[in-house]
């Protein structure tokens, strides 16, 4: 073991005895939203719990125009966010440390570039977001509730931390970097199929089947599928099959059967 790897050991060990999470903070990061965490071992909720911990001491929370937020407000978060690297690991999170939350929706500048060349300002209303290199930007209102404005199956905080896990590619392109076994070719034939499959029913005026912010462009389509892998699993396991089984290679997790386990 290399004197950096050793280090780093070290000190999460430590870190781990002097901030443990009191119990009722604990219990209360479990409740947003419970549907999420339901059918979790004993071993993996130790596990996560431990992953949380060091979440929060490696992370920095702000609360945005006054917002105070409290221990289990930032476990909530916490919780949420580090459900997704349950069997990965904490440094899928690192080149960052900043989480920044608003009581609410916020509002967001935006400019785009027309084919004339022309720039255009604008602003948009959001529940969360991602820089690449930067902070996490999050509305509690949503984060409280688990859900994004996108239906029951949706979560806006895995939601976002599945862009920064996309972004450790070095693009927002829904190709993140895949572990040994998880074959490029079949990871973009069975996502790339999901999301044409998405955008054709769109263009045929159907009611599609996942929500339609999905098929705005392949890293959305990865950040909305990963919504729905641990939010609605059966559901995705039944409607995209294919795309199911590369998430469950990639984040090494099967949460369709711990939800069948737990019914």
């Amino acid at each position: 073991m290399g004197l950096w790897r050793w280090w780093k050991r070290w000190r999460r060990t430590r870190l781990l005895h002097r901030r443990a999470l009191p119990a009722e903070v604990w219990e209360a990061a479990c409740r947003h939203p419970p549907e999420l965490f339901t059918g979790l071992s004993a071993e993996e909720r130790a596990r996560l719990r431990r992953l949380v911990t060091l979440f929060l001491a490696e992370k920095r929370f702000y609360g945005a125009r006054g917002l105070q937020l409290t221990p289990a407000m930032r476990a909530a978060i916490a919780a949420q966010a580090c459900l997704p690297i349950l069997n990965l690991d904490l440094d899928c999170y690192r080149g960052w440390t900043s989480i920044v939350v608003y009581a609410d929706t916020f509002v967001a500048p935006r400019e785009e570039t027309d084919e004339d060349g022309i720039v255009h300002s604008g602003s948009e209303v959001l529940a969360g977001e991602a820089w690449d290199g930067g902070p996490v930007v999050l509305s509690w209102a949503d984060c409280a509730r688990g859900s994004y404005p996108h239906g029951p199956a949706s979560n806006v905080v895995i939601h976002e931390f599945a862009h920064k896990l996309d972004m450790l590619s070095g693009a927002v392109n829904g190709m993140p970097l895949l572990p040994r076994g998880v074959s490029r070719e079949a990871w973009a034939a069975a996502l790339g199929g999901g999301y044409e499959q998405l955008r054709g029913e769109l263009e045929r005026g159907e009611e599609p089947a996942l929500d339609e912010y999905a098929a705005e462009d392949p890293g959305e389509f990865f950040a909305v599928i990963s919504e729905y892998f641990f939010m609605a699993p059966l559901y995705l396991q039944h409607y995209l099959p294919a795309v199911y089984e590369q998430l469950t290679l990639y984040y090494r997790q099967d949460p369709a059967a711990r939800q069948q386990r737990s019914t």
